[in-house]
């Protein structure tokens, strides 16, 4: 039997550009379940010391801003024995969902890497030789991004909103009884959305490639950027000002090293391109 060879991207249809993309969805699916499997069965590990981590006075988060109020000499909440509010569940189902999605959600975090290395086996076939060498270490970057966002969300943005939200009361009569879908959801909301955030960079240094961002738009849109900002941020984080604020801060970061980034990426094509013109 001949051995079936693999077609080059510009010999591929539409349909065998289909085709191909379902399996990398397919492998990054499988990797997702995979992962999750191990962390449903890590049930006490994921449930008590991580998502149950941030409801804990003894959280590094809090043991730090304790610290540090109590350095200043001011009392502070973070000093506290335990926050005042309890979780439950309200549904038949709504513990066994919450380990199910939970554990999903665990697998796409931990499986990141690899889902984006099956994406990118799927648009690399289509780039030039320099553009897939001046892209090595896209993967790594990328990751790196993300798992710094995720440890931003996680160690800042979740214990910030949950002790906010979770100490606020409009009147003493009115006790927080927080249900377990509605605790996870503000966890997850704020890891997952500050892992993707990071990846600004990452977005610019393509868009800069392909033409559609120049250093110059970015500096004159910038006081728009920080609105877009702003209301991203409102959108993504649990529903309080100080959240917001607290991913705002490090997106307007990330925009002025996308700035840079922008820079760097024109300077190169520059020197590619009278290059070009020397050798021609």
């Amino acid at each position: 039997m001949a051995k079936k060879t693999k077609k080059s991207p510009n010999e591929m249809s539409f349909l065998d550009h289909l085709e191909e993309l379902r399996w990398h969805l397919i492998r990054s699916t499988l990797a997702v379940v995979i992962v999750g499997s191990v962390a449903f069965l890590m049930k006490e590990f994921i449930f008590d010391t991580i998502i149950f981590g941030p409801k804990k006075m003894d959280f590094p988060t809090y043991r730090f801003f304790c610290k540090a109020a109590t350095f200043i000499g001011f009392d502070s909440a973070f000093c506290a024995d335990a926050l005042p509010f309890t979780i439950q569940n309200r549904e038949m189902s709504g513990q066994f969902s919450a380990h199910i999605w939970t554990s999903i959600w665990a697998g796409f975090i931990v499986g990141f890497p690899y889902v984006l290395y099956e994406m990118w086996k799927f648009i690399s076939p289509g780039l030039h030789d320099n553009e897939r060498k001046n892209s090595r270490g896209f993967i790594l970057i990328a990751s790196f991004l993300f798992f710094l966002g995720v440890l931003f969300g996680y160690y800042v943005v979740a214990p910030l909103s949950i002790n906010f939200l979770g100490t606020y009361q409009v009147s003493k009569e009115v006790s927080n009884e927080i249900d377990i879908a509605s605790f996870i959801a503000t966890v997850r909301s704020s890891v997952i959305a500050c892992g993707i955030i990071f990846e600004l960079p990452i977005i610019i240094f393509f868009l800069t490639k392909v033409g559609l961002v120049t250093p110059e738009i970015l500096k004159k849109y910038r006081k728009i950027a920080i609105v877009v900002v702003l209301i991203i941020s409102a959108v993504i984080t649990p529903p309080d000002v100080a959240s917001q604020i607290i991913v705002a801060i490090p997106v307007l970061i990330l925009y002025q090293v996308s700035i840079y980034i922008s820079k760097v990426v024109l300077k190169r094509e520059a020197k590619k391109m009278s290059k070009n013109v020397r050798r021609s």
